[in-house]
């Protein structure tokens, strides 16, 4: 059992490491062509590698019907639903990269770790008192990170917020989702409608040259192979034998990587004030998930 444990907290590490790293590669295929045609090429590879385990896992019933009464089928209601939160997430992430760094992105998206409890209450889930103190660490932070002397933020810095909070609501409709229906299948879906809705965009606004998705080949592989295809398996295959207060520690250790790969790979630098907001924002991440998680485990 320590065994499988101790794999699952690798395999949750491996899995922050690939999706952290993913911002640096986001970032660098802004050099060669636009943001909806990279998320649109992307998320199709993702769901090209993803569809053999999801069809495969359909030879299995879900544990409970996705409309009661109803046949479970393929989930195309859902991944439509999911599908459409995750492309608006994408969306303003990947467009809030043409004006931020990788480090401050990766850091700022990270806030929909405080950020869901904090919508949960909307939807009649009381907060824990972690939830109110992590969030206030977050905003804190947020405010060293992004807004600047003069009282102003950073027009990327912005775009990634508020693709924040679109990450948790996609958060929370996956929770709802995911125990009735196939949750493979189901992220196949959502990944196909985020793609197709990035691609009409695309189409639509941006002008698509093989010779741009040739220039951003290796960080299109890499955001569709390793950080949509392989790192969802490895999460999923790590939270059947991961502690829940493990996982959401070392996944978020995502956002620290995020700014390690920044300097290391583009040269990016923070500066002081900036990693005292990063500090104090990765504080309240630990805070809104070990807080309330060490009552209910102890």
């Amino acid at each position: 059992m320590r065994d499988a444990s101790f794999r699952a907290d690798v395999l949750c590490l491996v899995t922050a490491l690939i999706w952290g790293l993913a911002f640096v590669a986001q970032r660098i295929g802004m050099d060669h062509m636009g943001p909806m045609g990279f998320n649109g090429i992307r998320f199709a590879l993702g769901a090209m590698a993803l569809a053999p385990l999801a069809l495969r896992s359909m030879r299995y019933p879900p544990a409970a019907p996705f409309l009661a009464g109803g046949n479970p089928g393929f989930p195309w209601l859902g991944g439509l639903l999911a599908g459409t939160v995750l492309f608006a997430g994408a969306a303003l992430q990947q467009v809030g990269l043409k004006y931020t760094t990788a480090g401050k992105a990766g850091f700022i998206t990270g806030l929909y770790v405080v950020l869901v409890p904090m919508l949960g209450y909307f939807l009649g889930q009381r907060p824990a008192r972690g939830d109110v103190v992590g969030a206030v660490a977050a905003a804190v932070g947020l405010y060293f990170l992004s807004v600047t002397e003069a009282f102003t933020l950073a027009p990327g810095d912005g775009l990634e917020l508020v693709g924040a909070f679109f990450w948790a609501g996609h958060v929370l409709v996956i929770g709802w989702l995911s125990p009735r229906t196939r949750a493979l299948p189901l992220a196949l879906v959502q990944y196909m409608v985020c793609s197709a809705l990035s691609l009409a965009c695309a189409v639509a606004f941006e002008e698509l040259t093989w010779a741009g998705i040739r220039g951003a080949g290796w960080a299109i592989l890499y955001g569709g192979l390793l950080s949509v295809g392989l790192a969802y398996t490895l999460q999923v295959v790590a939270q059947r034998d991961a502690k829940p207060t493990h996982a959401a520690i070392l996944l978020s250790f995502e956002t620290v990587f995020a700014a390690l790969g920044g300097a290391v790979v583009l040269g990016e630098s923070l500066g002081p004030r900036g990693l005292f907001g990063c500090a104090l924002m990765f504080a309240g991440m630990l805070a809104s998930q070990l807080w309330p998680r060490a009552k209910r485990e102890a």
